[in-house]
């Protein structure tokens, strides 16, 4: 069995009287889309930091692609490439010598095939020759990504990518990742948009206060943290004891009715029809992850 492509061990980092990192382990297999997910002040940021070179650990061990970051941090930093939250760039150079000089910094010669590629699929080619303070947000944040991407890196940290971008760019630059992924490519995602996690992540590991309070599938945690609902709203009547007993009243006249599967949504509303209910409208609502994180974030607090 191949080794994992990310590994963490009891690994602690401290700022004073502040435990950013207290014991997080885990492991990203290669070719897996991961989430790392938490709340602000979790820990995420300090552990990509620390994954990057950015900051060193006070104890424990990270490998990428069995590379110790700080015995092996030349082989290390060659397997890794980070989208940071924050747009930072050259303002005197143009896209491609940011690319350029990026690749430079591998030791990388001769890279303008495989930039001018990158240039091409992230929609950036007409903005080629642009200087880098000219551009929109949106398309620096395209520029952040194909720096991180100029040195073929067979693991992707991507830390926040869609903050304050809009839908078009997201919907664009997710297509590109899923195909990265989709050809080998080791992602690991963190973000506030929870729906993108669910669509996106095949497994998903939770932070809060330095420490991970939560790792499994996607499904798996769906499955036991979350529910199907039947959403139904009434006209002129009300819901029948037997429903009524388990489901919860929400606005404009909704209820919230729990169910396992497409068999009690059926047994729910033979109930209703042989009360004579009128059901003005209904819908059933999937488990969502964002439910799964609350309770975890309040279960762990």
């Amino acid at each position: 069995m191949s080794e994992a492509a990310v590994v963490a061990r009891e690994v602690r980092k401290r700022y004073g009287a502040v435990r950013a990192l207290d014991g997080v382990s885990f492991e990203v297999e290669r070719g897996e889309f991961f989430g790392l997910l938490g709340p602000n002040g979790a820990g995420k940021t300090t552990l990509i930091s620390a994954l990057g070179g950015l900051a060193r650990a006070d104890s424990g061990d990270l490998t990428v692609m069995g590379h110790d970051v700080v015995r092996g941090y030349r082989e290390a930093r060659r397997a890794l490439g980070i989208v940071p939250q924050e747009v930072v760039f050259d303002p005197f150079l143009t896209v491609r010598e940011t690319l350029q000089f990026q690749s430079g910094y591998f030791g990388l010669r001769k890279n303008d095939a495989w930039i001018d590629e990158l240039l091409d699929r992230l929609g950036l080619a007409p903005k080629a020759n642009a200087n880098m303070r000219s551009l929109s947000g949106g398309m620096k944040r395209r520029v952040m990504v194909a720096q991180a991407l100029v040195h073929r890196p067979p693991v992707i940290v991507l830390d926040e990518p869609t903050a304050g971008v809009d839908v078009e760019l997201r919907q664009s630059l997710w297509t590109f990742i899923r195909g990265l992924n989709a050809a080998g490519h080791t992602i690991i995602l963190t973000t506030h948009y929870l729906e993108e996690a669910q669509l996106l992540c095949s497994r998903i590991g939770m932070m809060r206060d330095g420490r991970i309070v939560a790792l499994d599938s996607t499904a798996r945690l769906l499955a036991a943290f979350s529910e199907r609902v039947l959403r139904v709203q009434l006209e002129g009547c009300d819901l029948p004891p037997e429903l009524a007993e388990r489901a919860v009243a929400e606005p404009a006249g909704w209820w919230r009715i729990p169910v396992k599967d497409s068999a009690h949504v059926e047994q729910a509303l033979a109930t209703l029809r042989m009360a004579g209910a009128t059901v003005a409208s209904l819908e059933v609502a999937e488990p969502e992850l964002e439910e799964v994180f609350v309770k975890i974030m309040r279960g762990s607090a």
